[in-house]
């Protein structure tokens, strides 16, 4: 835990959770990453809507939000800048992978203060390479932002140097999926698409809420099967999380995308 890390462990201030737990011992969990920006988190209520929703698909009772809110405000005194993240498990168990019906959720709030990429300027956009590594299907987690992350991990363990920001993911049958970190959206004929993710993939929650507030301004938004090909050929490609909001992609191996098209218009419209 960094020095001036904060963690709660059901409420409680601490720093260790129990040997036992599920979350830890089989990754039996859901969490959700936000950026604090003025002492506050953004997108509050959508993230704990989208928690609430992951824990329904892997069958875990999700805290109630009066509990998050009540986390929130326990630390609110020490939030400034920095990254705040939310974790549940379906707490400490027996040995095995059966779930126990009376087990108790454990509910986790981390926060790390810090301005984040202080040092980089991202106005001219990022630059991405293709993974390796393809993702594999598993429709029942699907979208759900499990605990399980090790395909990330091994995805970004495949390159250490500056040049790249960000890997492209694509599944077993090389339609691209997201990011590494993120979600990815392409801007084609005037269509603003994102790929399904029906069988592998986070849906993130900028995702969603770039999706909602683009189609009230009366964008045409799909989401579709997108091949590379497809993403080569776009007009402009773009990569959103809950923490960058919204990157305009300027490189993605030979690829170059030179001037934005949409992404100011999005970008604005995602932080607003």
């Amino acid at each position: 835990m960094n020095v001036a890390s904060i963690v709660l462990v059901d409420g409680a201030v601490a720093n260790s959770i129990p040997v036992d737990d599920r979350g830890l011992m089989y990754g039996d969990g859901v969490f959700r990453t936000l950026r604090v920006v003025d002492s506050v988190p953004r997108w509050w209520n959508e993230q704990l809507a989208k928690l609430t929703v992951d824990c329904g698909r892997i069958g875990l009772p999700a805290p109630d939000v009066a509990e998050w809110n009540r986390d929130l405000a326990t630390i609110a005194p020490s939030l400034s800048a920095g990254v705040l993240k939310l974790l549940v498990t379906r707490g400490s168990g027996p040995r095995g992978y059966s779930p126990q019906a009376a087990q108790k959720n454990r509910r986790l709030m981390r926060y790390d203060p810090g301005h984040m990429d202080a040092k980089r300027d991202f106005a001219a956009g990022i630059s991405v390479r293709l993974c390796a590594l393809r993702l594999g299907w598993q429709p029942r987690l699907a979208g759900v932002k499990h605990l399980n992350r090790l395909e990330n991990v091994l995805a970004r363990a495949e390159w250490d140097t500056p040049e790249f920001d960000e890997g492209l993911l694509l599944d077993q049958s090389e339609q691209v999926i997201s990011g590494v970190m993120s979600n990815l959206f392409i801007w084609h004929r005037n269509r603003l698409l994102t790929p399904r993710l029906d069988q592998c993939g986070v849906a993130g929650a900028a995702r969603d809420r770039l999706m909602r507030l683009a189609r009230a301004q009366g964008l045409n938004v799909e989401e579709t099967r997108l091949s590379l090909q497809a993403v080569l050929e776009a007009d402009e490609a773009m990569l959103t999380n809950s923490l960058w909001g919204l990157r305009r992609v300027a490189r993605l191996e030979a690829k170059i995308w030179p001037h934005p098209v949409i992404s100011s218009r999005l970008s604005a419209l995602l932080d607003a």
